[in-house]
């Protein structure tokens, strides 16, 4: 695991690894860190080799050296209040139950740092947010993708993140989304069981290991045929890994309609159907999932708690498209 405040070596640069460009490379030796973090890192002067800082993104590693890379204390966040309308499921002192629309960023990061969840909830909830669960991620005890759309849970106070933290980790939280996808899977219902990890060939996808990478289960069931041509899919979550669903079904052939990270060109080659229609179904914007239901127990209450919700209207119609294939 990367720890701030370190430095780390790189393997040693051999023959296959002379003239590599020194981002490719670090990221080849590091393959925990993004290849965009390495050359925020190398940009900033955080990369040497036998004491001569290395700056450029473009410089040819030398065979039989090694370089050293310098991870910095992280520097904490500090979003701020954005009156950004939310769709409030629930809300109570302890919790805010938040229905996310496709689009929007769960918390701030490098190159998204307004718009985001978390600038929302810091303007709905003023100080009572401040601080729960760190000045990064106030509130915050899990995410969904930027273009999933769907049920998210926030703390408000420090016992209630302790408490949702916990449910997550020990994997007892029910999470219920639905999903559209090319083709139907095989068998119609079952469990994918494959660890899941960053891909070693594309930095930007996760993909299944079989070795490393971490446990990952999803439990599938077809709710909807659309003439073999695409399925209306019901996913339970028993893990919950980075871009679990989407690479458990791309894993069995059946990739969401609209993923832009993992769908294949050959699966938008659909027979039978109108060029309208097909158009409309393989140009569908963002991957079609959804968090529909979402279930654990109150921190204060200790009581069974579940909530849901109902497709949003860009789902909904790409569900109709395909109903009346």
């Amino acid at each position: 695991m990367i720890k701030d405040n370190t430095i780390y070596n790189s393997q040693i640069v051999n023959k296959d690894y002379k003239g590599l460009r020194i981002d490719k490379f670090l990221a080849l030796s590091f393959p925990e860190m993004s290849r965009s973090q390495l050359q925020r890192l190398i940009k900033n002067g955080n990369v040497s080799c036998d004491d001569d800082i290395i700056a450029d993104n473009s410089f040819k590693v030398r065979e039989e050296d090694v370089y050293q890379v310098f991870v910095p204390p992280a520097v904490e966040a500090d979003p701020q209040p954005e009156n950004i309308p939310l769709d409030i499921v629930f809300e109570d002192e302890d919790i805010v139950v938040v229905n996310k629309p496709a689009g929007m960023t769960v918390h701030p990061a490098p190159g998204a740092t307004h718009g985001t969840l978390v600038n929302a909830l810091l303007f709905h909830c003023g100080d009572s947010l401040s601080g729960v669960g760190g000045v990064k991620r106030p509130g915050i005890v899990h995410r969904i993708d930027k273009d999933t759309s769907g049920l998210l849970v926030v703390a408000k106070n420090d016992v209630a993140h302790r408490c949702l933290s916990e449910q997550f980790f020990a994997h007892s939280i029910e999470r219920t989304y639905y999903a559209l996808v090319y083709g139907v899977p095989n068998p119609l219902n079952g469990k994918i069981e494959g660890n899941i990890g960053r891909s070693p060939y594309d930095r930007k996808k996760m993909t299944i290991l079989s070795n490393g990478g971490k446990h990952a289960v999803t439990h599938y069931q077809t709710i909807e045929n659309f003439k073999n041509i695409a399925a209306l899919i019901k996913c339970n979550l028993e893990t919950g890994r980075t871009h679990q669903i989407r690479v458990h079904m791309a894993s069995i052939g059946c990739n969401l309609i609209g993923d832009q990270t993992y769908v294949k060109s050959k699966k938008t080659t659909i027979k039978g159907l109108s060029e309208e229609t097909k158009e409309y179904i393989n140009t569908f914007p963002r991957q079609a999932l959804h968090a529909t239901t979402l279930g654990f127990i109150h921190p204060r209450s200790q009581t069974w708690v579940n909530f849901s919700s109902s497709f949003p209207n860009d789902f909904e119609t790409l569900h109709n498209v395909l109903k009346n294939i």
